[in-house]
């Protein structure tokens, strides 16, 4: 009978283990919200901390050491004193490099449409079927992106199931009249990013994401010459995405999050070869120009 209930205990705690994709940390902060009593922004912090952690969002059985790491920090800037929230969420996942200590960003946004009501005690509840409330569509929609870029990372294309899960919180959220669920809200917005992962447009640029973690980062640990070359050789196909195309959200967030490595990555090249590397990055992406220029210093 003891090995019977053992068994059953293991198995529960199995179950939790493998429905568990992300090690999200949560942070709440409302430094511009005045009153000592933020009781509610606690509660509100461990609610979102569940619902991240608490999910079977992949496909895949994931063991506890290869949850994918992300960060979610909610600043909220204002609040009526009731269950109206409106603030900024900052949004960042990484993946661990292969035999190194060294986690590569693949995720560092900055979403200023956050607006969402939640009473202090409420559970947050979620469905792929329909809209319930803004709150916990966002959640799901960075959690979908976020093991989305995760798995392109480690191999091509693999994201494709969680970006077209992306899209579909994206559709239900078009009979919502919040901001950043539409084209027409701005450039830069949880549609055009969803637009832009499923968009055959932009595979040359997950396709590079590819390479550049496996075939190059990966390596690195190993034989840092034939990782970096690898990248370099990859490089060029780069200044082959389009930016200029309405909505490109995609290469803005690739860039947000890759600029200081690649400077890192190829400031320990040789000559001629950082000087290659700094008048690609300079054409592809002049946002970070000065960044790139450092390189042939």
């Amino acid at each position: 009978m003891k090995k019977i209930f053992l068994y059953i205990l293991l198995a529960i705690f199995g179950f939790r283990a493998a429905a568990q994709d992300l090690n999200a940390r949560v942070q709440v902060l409302s430094p511009k919200i005045s009153g000592s009593n933020k009781r509610i922004f606690q509660t509100l912090e461990t609610a979102m901390k569940e619902f991240l952690n608490g999910r079977k969002w992949s496909a895949d059985a994931i063991l506890p050491q290869e949850r994918i790491d992300c960060n979610f920090v909610l600043n909220v800037t204002n609040w009526d004193g009731s269950s109206n929230f409106s603030g900024e969420l900052q949004v960042q996942s990484s993946r661990p490099v292969y035999n190194a200590t060294y986690s590569s960003t693949l995720i560092n946004l900055n979403d200023k449409d956050i607006d969402f009501v939640y009473n202090e005690g409420q559970t947050i509840d979620y469905t792929d079927q329909s809209f319930q409330n803004n709150l916990s569509s966002i959640m799901a929609f960075y959690a979908y992106v976020i093991i989305g870029i995760d798995y392109d990372s480690f191999s091509l294309y693999g994201g494709s199931p969680y970006f077209a899960a992306a899209q579909t919180v994206i559709n239900n959220a078009q009979t919502s009249s919040y901001r950043g669920w539409k084209a027409f809200d701005g450039n830069v917005n949880r549609y055009w990013l969803a637009e832009n992962l499923n968009n055959k447009v932009y595979e040359p640029l997950r396709s590079f994401i590819y390479d550049y973690h496996r075939n190059g980062l990966d390596v690195m640990a190993d034989d840092a010459a034939k990782g970096r070359k690898e990248i370099s050789s990859i490089l060029p196909s780069l200044q082959q995405i389009n930016r200029q195309r309405v909505g490109s959200m995609l290469p803005l967030i690739f860039y947000t999050a890759k600029s200081d490595e690649l400077v890192s990555l190829f400031s320990k090249a040789e000559p001629q070869e950082r000087l290659q590397a700094m008048n690609i990055l300079v054409q592809a992406d002049p946002a970070n120009g000065n960044k790139y220029q450092t390189l042939q210093k």
